[in-house]
């Protein structure tokens, strides 16, 4: 078995790194913040290193000796009214991790990238081969494509192992940082919900599937190569409506229509340049949450061996995560 070094093994997806890999048998390094909530990872026999992307000291002691490295630090936060936190992580700490990460001899450096980084457009089903214009994305968008290209440029120029993985949205349990998306699902599966933002769509993955293809492409993925990491597209009504039936809930019975989600998204960037705050119901944050296309994830199929499961299993066992959740909170009250 290889010693792997999971950076960012706190996250979501991270953790499911982290925690597939110690099942599998390997000698598993995690490297986390000294604040970070580790909730996930707490159960598991790791070798920790505290320290962020900034530290080289602890990125050059965690990667000493390993064979490969699962990058999944990302600062998602797309409806920074300043963007300039995005680009210093997703950019500049990315640059800094990658100067350490060629001094080592490593078998693979996995990066965690995402599918906006992949050009789509309607009536089209995009591939790693299509490439985003990025004149007309978010700030968001382009630190995560300036993020990719420095991954694949390394890879080029500087003979780094590195593959970049493009994970759509992830859904599943151990959801513990409560993501957006996650957020949807917890709401629907508590009854708390109140509506649903109709024609919305996203490309979806189950996170284990998603953390099992990082693992894949440790072995089979092609140095400088992209794969597109996702199962299928589905809408924001189905995700809601799947969640609440694991629960055994009602699904919301109010939707919303797209224009009413656009006049709010809208009014939110108004209120965000006006009073100088940071609005998550923004027009760049709902031109996030629709997908323009779908994607071909078969050449993760194809050279990596993938083979993801419906994502609609992942959406149940996370709706079953957060009632199981709540109802040891209801116990543990109960019992003080």
């Amino acid at each position: 078995m290889s010693t792997a070094l999971v950076i960012g093994a706190n996250g979501f997806l991270g953790s499911h790194v982290t925690r597939q890999l110690v099942a599998d048998g390997h000698d598993v390094r995690a490297m986390v913040r000294a604040d970070a909530k580790t909730i996930g990872i707490d159960d598991l026999d790791v070798t920790r290193y505290v320290g962020d992307i900034w530290d080289d000291d602890t990125l050059r002691a965690a990667m000493a000796g390993c064979d490969d490295v699962y990058y999944c630090v990302v600062d998602a936060r797309g409806w920074l009214r300043d963007p300039a936190p995005l680009f210093r992580t997703n950019v500049e700490g990315t640059r800094n991790v990658l100067d350490v990460a060629v001094e080592t001899p490593l078998r693979r450096f996995v990066y965690t990238s995402s599918y906006v980084t992949v050009g789509r457009r309607r009536g089209w089903r995009a591939t790693e081969d299509d490439v985003v214009d990025v004149r007309r994305v978010t700030p968001y968008v382009r630190s995560r494509v300036q993020g990719e290209e420095l991954v694949l440029r390394y890879a080029r120029q500087r003979g780094l192992p590195a593959v970049a993985m493009c994970v759509s949205t992830t859904y599943g349990g151990g959801d513990w940082g409560r993501t957006p998306h996650g957020a949807i699902i917890a709401g629907a599966a508590l009854g708390k919900l109140p509506f649903v933002m109709s024609g919305i769509e996203l490309e979806a993955v189950g996170v284990d599937d998603a953390a099992r293809a990082l693992i894949l492409a440790a072995d089979r993925g092609r140095p400088g190569e992209r794969y597109l990491i996702s199962e299928k597209m589905i809408s924001n009504a189905d995700v809601a409506r799947i969640a609440a039936e694991a629960a055994g809930v009602a699904p919301p019975a109010r939707s919303l229509p797209l224009p009413v989600s656009y006049a709010l998204a809208a009014l939110g960037s108004v209120k965000s340049r006006l009073r100088g705050t940071d609005e998550r119901m923004s027009l760049e944050a709902l031109r996030l949450m629709r997908a323009e296309c779908e994607l071909d994830h078969a050449k993760a199929v194809r050279e990596l061996g993938w083979q993801p499961r419906p994502v609609e299993e992942s959406i149940a066992e996370a709706a079953r995560f957060w009632v199981d959740l709540r109802n040891a909170k209801r116990t543990s009250r109960s019992q003080m």
